[in-house]
């Protein structure tokens, strides 16, 4: 009874503001038609009626001698079928690939006539990923294959037609801008320009199947690169169906090549292909292995173990619980945004929050995907490091360090109540504790510590030790210390402020990380041009030689 007391408490705005996170399906007009572009019906997937998912190269789509079945998330039956390239098939794409000069495409001074064409690309798709029947076929597309909440889905809609229309028209030719210097003399004068790499390569992981390989390709194809693909195989299915919807918009189909595969095939293909760039995201022993075997041709936006503080000045306690419910929680935890960890200032401890959290996270459930599937870390593996880390001293439970119950979940996956552990400031930095408290675990899990006004120096020690700096969260008005923390961290996309998060990134501001020069961006123009582009450097020196000019003495 007392639990629910507390739940009571939180504000009827709170409640309104949570109960976004899903949005019921009666709340959308679900057309049982697949849209002109589609290849499948989403309704209609399953093991007496699965998918296949196809691979695109040279402009043709193909199948495989080898076809992978995808089990479903929510009952493990066999329901999409991927055609896996294997090693003695990769010989079309490296070819493929290789017919790319380094020049690219097009790049400033020739073939600018695709900047126009992509432009109207985007346009054409960013309507139709608005219209109705188009968002709701991908929304309930990316949840049979990477479960979250229908709100959830629809918000990685929502940011990838946003970022299409954001480069429409012209936008695209204004990406690759160059600038003049005079020079020197008569008729010298240098242009920098935005040059593509031409042949590079894409790969993305699971966790957002939509978002991050259509943001990344469409800034690729910008600068005048030929991307090859690669999306995790489990939810490739995605952008399968939205290539489709790219080239129903009149991009050409010679422009991308998309390969499914496993790691080792892609990993040969890379090596043959030789890619002049390559994007990964994803896991960071993956991202340093790929930076080895492709000699620093890379940019990664790898996993990130990711912070938030609160600051002295307690106020919004309902706000502040909801925001961390769903930067820890939202998409079961699966995020590189992901609040990994929570340091609170001791002015927090007697507050309501860790009771107000507990109760927004016992409301998550998995008939409506606001908890679900963990699909890259078993139950079983998650239990364990909760074990591990109730052994050191201190440390303790909070909520949460269940399975899941009454749910047909295979044991290949993860099925975890959302969880919290507590684990005292002195313990998570002591040097046989500290790589265990900050490994990172793609769930629904974070550690929990808090700190007395005197201890943000260790809180600040604690930040500088992880080795992953994506996202971070300060949540304090308190102008002093909002300076202090912000100015002695490095996180690449950090929020600061009483309404600061570390998940939910938008399409209209930069995300990625920093602190490491082969860092990618994603969604904005400076990352498009960072991540996809090289500068080049023209000097034009026409003349005219000045009037009786004579060669000089030798020097």
């Amino acid at each position: 009874m007392h639990r629910f007391t507390r739940c009571g408490e939180i504000r009827t705005g709170a409640r309104r503001l949570a109960s976004n996170c899903f949005s019921p399906s009666s709340s959308f007009t679900r057309s049982l038609h697949s849209p002109p572009f589609a290849t499948i019906a989403v309704e209609e997937i399953s093991g007496s009626h699965p998918a296949e998912v196809h691979n695109l190269v040279q402009g043709d789509w193909k199948g495989s001698a080898n076809w992978n079945w995808v089990p479903d998330p929510l009952n493990g039956e066999p329901f999409i079928k991927v055609a896996n390239v294997q090693e003695a098939e990769i010989k079309p794409f490296v070819e493929s690939l290789s017919k790319c000069p380094k020049y690219g495409l097009h790049n400033p001074l020739i073939g600018q006539e695709r900047y126009l064409l992509l432009g109207d690309v985007s346009a054409k798709a960013a309507h139709m990923l608005a219209q109705l029947e188009v968002s709701d076929f991908f929304s309930r597309l990316i949840q049979r294959v990477s479960p979250k909440s229908y709100q959830q889905a629809l918000g990685e809609v929502h940011v990838t037609q946003k970022f299409l229309e954001n480069f429409s028209g012209d936008q695209v030719r204004f990406l690759a801008r160059s600038f003049a210097v005079p020079g020197n003399h008569l008729g010298q004068q240098s242009y920098g320009y935005r040059w593509p790499y031409g042949p590079v390569a894409i790969i993305t992981p699971f966790n957002f199947p939509l978002e991050i390989p259509l943001l990344q390709l469409m800034g690729a194809l910008y600068m005048g690169n030929k991307p090859t693909l690669k999306v995790e195989s489990k939810v490739s299915i995605v952008m399968e169906q939205m290539l489709r919807l790219l080239h129903y918009c009149e991009l050409p189909k010679e422009d991308v090549d998309f390969i499914n595969s496993d790691g080792v095939t892609m990993n040969k293909f890379l090596l043959e292909a030789k890619p002049k760039m390559t994007l990964f995201t994803g896991s960071s022993r993956v991202a340093e292995k790929l930076a080895g075997d492709l000699k620093g041709r890379i940019r990664l936006e790898d996993a990130g173990f990711d912070w938030k503080i609160l600051g002295p000045d307690v106020q919004e306690v309902d706000y502040v619980a909801w925001v961390c419910d769903q930067d820890a929680y939202a998409c079961s935890g699966q995020k590189c945004s992901a609040q990994s960890i929570l340091f609170m200032h001791e002015n927090w401890v007697s507050s309501e929050l860790i009771p107000k959290m507990q109760c927004l996270a016992e409301r998550r459930k998995l008939e409506d995907l606001t908890v679900g599937p963990v699909l890259t870390v078993t139950t079983e593996s998650m239990l364990e490091h909760i074990d591990k880390l109730l052994d050191i001293p201190g440390s303790k439970l909070l909520f949460g360090g269940e399975p899941l119950e009454n749910h047909s979940i295979p044991k290949i996956y993860g099925a975890l109540k959302p969880t919290a552990v507590f684990v005292p400031l002195t313990e998570i930095l002591r040097s046989n504790n500290f790589d265990l408290v900050t490994e990172e675990i793609f769930g629904p899990f974070q550690i929990v510590t808090d700190y007395k006004h005197n201890q943000l120096t260790m809180v600040l020690e604690a930040c500088e030790r992880m080795h992953a700096h994506l996202t971070a969260a300060v949540v304090s008005n308190d102008p002093l210390f909002l300076q202090e923390v912000l100015g002695k961290s490095v996180n690449g996309t950090t929020y600061a402020g009483i309404r600061a998060r570390t998940t939910g990134a938008p399409q209209n501001h930069w995300f990625g990380p920093a602190g490491d020069p082969r860092g990618a961006g994603i969604g904005t123009p400076e990352a498009i041009k960072l991540v996809w582009s090289c500068h080049r450097e023209i000097i034009y020196d026409i003349g005219p030689l000045p009037q009786h000019w004579e060669i000089p003495s030798a020097t």
